[in-house]
């Protein structure tokens, strides 16, 4: 399954000129409000009809302006979950998940309701209304209500936006379910909050006025340090993949990553498996030899691969960690004091607890 789109379209005050592909699994769509992200996933779904361009999901053409074509929102076969859930306050749980099922094409493959609400842990609110439901738990049934129309792609707008901290947690994990499971659904997802695509997306396409400034695999695009101002100086940092040695009595759990053992609390996966970490670039501190005598025990061996001056006092930092990336954040005068240039070979210091729970994900 894959979405291939060229777009063009103006606002009053606003031009939208974008082109991008996406391929399966989550594909993030990122930039700061304004940036012209929901206008991109509404010209998808049908609900903008752009000035030009041409889209294409799964060779199938739904739009193309220069041949005239347009297909309704209702036949695209696009699940679509908003910001808000919008379920039917008249309808119990059960019902507002059936009505999703109804719109389902005829002959058409997909999980039936019981295999929405394994998925989405939904079994202790089948018969509730929705006004008794939190944010998350609307949003749950939002998802499920989508996927029981049997779509071929995923389209979500902010879900997790109007969710304040606890509720964002309860929903990210059956979000990663989603994204590993059986289902193999792509997901066109649409956010300004870089915890979440750090922790859901596969592709990542950063969004500036319109236009894409940079898109490729989610490892790739947060390592660089052209993408710091995009991200933003105090969200920028890497995503590294590791495994699951051990838990301690002390709830300080071993992980290895190519370059070494991580020691790190707040690590609640099963030993064996793998998880994603993000490390803020601001939390990886370098030194020229390896340091003696530190209450850290997180010091990794690694290279530097590029040096990308800010536009104030700050350096972004490239860092090859075994296979894995890195990035650093430190002021451009202690690039010149230590010295640091491409090549160099130094080590990366990590206090576990800049890790938080929520930069760990599946």
């Amino acid at each position: 399954m894959s979405l291939s789109l060229s777009l063009s379209h103006r606002f009053a005050d606003f031009a939208l000129d974008i082109t991008l592909d996406a391929g399966p699994g989550i594909t993030a769509l990122f930039g700061r409000s304004g940036a012209g992200k929901t206008t991109v996933i509404n010209a998808v779904g049908g609900l903008l009809r752009p000035d030009a361009g041409k889209i294409t999901v799964d060779g199938e053409v739904l739009v193309d302006t220069d041949r005239g074509i347009f297909v309704p929102p209702h036949k695209r076969r696009l699940g679509t979950v908003f910001q808000d859930a919008r379920l039917f306050p008249h309808l119990s749980v059960t019902q507002n998940l059936v009505f999703g099922a109804s719109y389902a094409a005829r002959g058409s493959t997909g999980p039936d309701l019981s295999d929405v609400v394994a998925l989405l842990g939904l079994e202790a609110l089948l018969d509730r209304a929705p006004a008794t439901l939190s944010g998350g738990q609307k949003q749950r049934v939002a998802l499920g209500r989508a996927l029981l129309s049997h779509p071929r792609m995923l389209l979500m707008d902010e879900p997790l936006a109007s969710l304040d901290g606890p509720r964002k947690q309860e929903i990210l994990p059956f979000l990663e379910r989603l994204r590993d499971g059986p289902l193999g659904l792509p997901i066109l997802y649409v956010s300004h909050a870089v915890d979440e695509i750090a922790r859901l997306a596969d592709t990542l396409v950063l969004i500036q006025n319109g236009r894409v400034q940079a898109q490729g695999p989610l490892f790739d695009v947060m390592s660089d340090p052209a993408a710091v101002p995009l991200l933003g100086v105090r969200e920028a940092g890497a995503v590294i993949e590791a495994d699951v040695l051990a838990h301690g009595s002390d709830g300080i759990s071993t992980l290895r990553i190519s370059a070494g053992d991580l020691e790190l609390p707040g690590v609640q996966a099963q030993i064996g498996s793998r998880v994603r970490l993000r490390v803020l670039a601001q939390d990886v501190i370098l030194s020229l030899t390896r340091p003696e005598g530190l209450s850290s025990v997180n010091v990794l061996p690694v290279e530097i691969e590029d040096i990308h001056p800010g536009d104030g006092p700050g350096a972004a930092i490239a860092l090859r960690a075994g296979s894995d990336r890195l990035l650093s954040r430190v002021t451009a005068r202690a690039v010149v004091e230590l010295g640091l240039s491409r090549g160099m070979k130094c080590y990366a210091i990590l206090k576990a607890t800049t890790v938080a729970p929520g930069s760990i994900g599946r």
